[in-house]
């Protein structure tokens, strides 16, 4: 090989490029959010943590206020009795129907009432205004404004429908009472969230979608609906782990008579009307691990989808 010949070595690969460091600027700002934001992390922190970390070391002990002298240390046979116990696991059928019904049906009038705000040609304050007043409504009143409307001798929807009997007496409508109820509620809410979602789709989007000759459906559908997956999975966590911990509404229809019980009543029946805390205890951290259950397959199974990196690019 002559020494003119040039000869191609390969380029050193580029070294990576590593996160650039904070100036001096940028850690002041920093530190100076932290400690605005520490006194209340701290509260925050003593207030949930603290009910947390006792409840659960009262499920690890046999405490009943009706027999004080008996009380001792059980471990987790608390939790070996209340999951295998047959109510346990028909409440939490109970809480999922409920959970499922009620959800269901808030996303789709959830979105239609958002669509309605969002798209009002005039009077959209008031139209958003008068479309939040259930929401604003406090739940004991509104289940017992939907109570009274069900019942049998006073109320005006068993004498709309026909109805003789009490309807609240029987499984099939005591559910849909309460799920009317819940859904009546908190639709507002859910809409609340959705018309967030709705603001940062592009009109511009829709426009060009509109010359290249799609229809509304498939606006909606392709571009709309992609656009809003972060805004439908905050509204869909923060409703249904609202609704799996439900409790006024069923406890005021029926105090969860009829096949209605949820694992909510479940807990407020053990501590409060049997008095023990132990089992009480349990079925409360019991709730508290299927509620981070769900945010968190919530957060696994939609959060991927719902994040703007998962869009693909050409």
């Amino acid at each position: 090989m002559s020494s003119g010949t040039a000869v191609a070595t390969p380029a050193a690969a580029a070294p990576p490029k590593g996160k650039p460091g904070l100036t001096e600027r940028a850690r002041a700002e920093r530190k100076l959010g932290w400690m605005l934001c520490a006194p209340a992390v701290i509260v925050m922190v003593a207030v949930t943590a603290y009910p947390v970390v006792y409840a659960f070391v009262l499920s690890l002990q046999r405490a009943d206020l009706r027999f004080p002298a008996a009380n001792k240390f059980v471990g987790f046979a608390n939790y070996g009795h209340v999951l295998g116990a047959k109510l346990w696991w028909q409440d939490v059928a109970h809480t999922l129907i409920i959970t499922f019904f009620s959800v269901a049906l808030e996303l789709v009038l959830g979105m239609a009432l958002a669509l309605v705000m969002h798209r009002a040609i005039f009077g959209r304050g008031t139209v958003r205004a008068v479309a939040l007043i259930p929401y604003g409504i406090v739940t004991v009143v509104a289940a017992f404004s939907w109570r009274y409307a069900w019942e049998a001798d006073s109320g005006w929807i068993p004498h709309l429908l026909g109805l003789k009997s009490d309807p609240l007496t029987k499984t099939t409508s005591s559910y849909a009472a309460i799920i009317i109820s819940e859904v009546w509620k908190t639709t507002p809410f859910m809409a609340l969230l959705l018309l967030a979602g709705l603001a940062i789709v592009p009109d511009e989007l829709h426009e060009a979608a509109k010359v290249d000759g799609a229809t509304t459906l498939q606006r909606f559908v392709r571009i709309t609906l992609p656009l809003m997956k972060p805004a439908i999975l905050v509204a869909l966590l923060f409703r249904t782990l609202d609704a799996f911990r439900i409790f006024d509404t069923v406890f005021i229809f029926n105090q969860g008579a009829h096949g209605t019980e949820t694992v909510s009543i479940l807990g407020y029946n053990q501590l409060l009307n049997r008095l023990n805390l132990g089992l009480g205890s349990t079925v409360s951290v019991l709730i508290f691990v299927l509620v981070a259950i769900i945010a968190a397959i919530f957060i696994k199974g939609f959060g991927a989808a719902a994040a703007p990196g998962g869009v693909e690019r050409n």
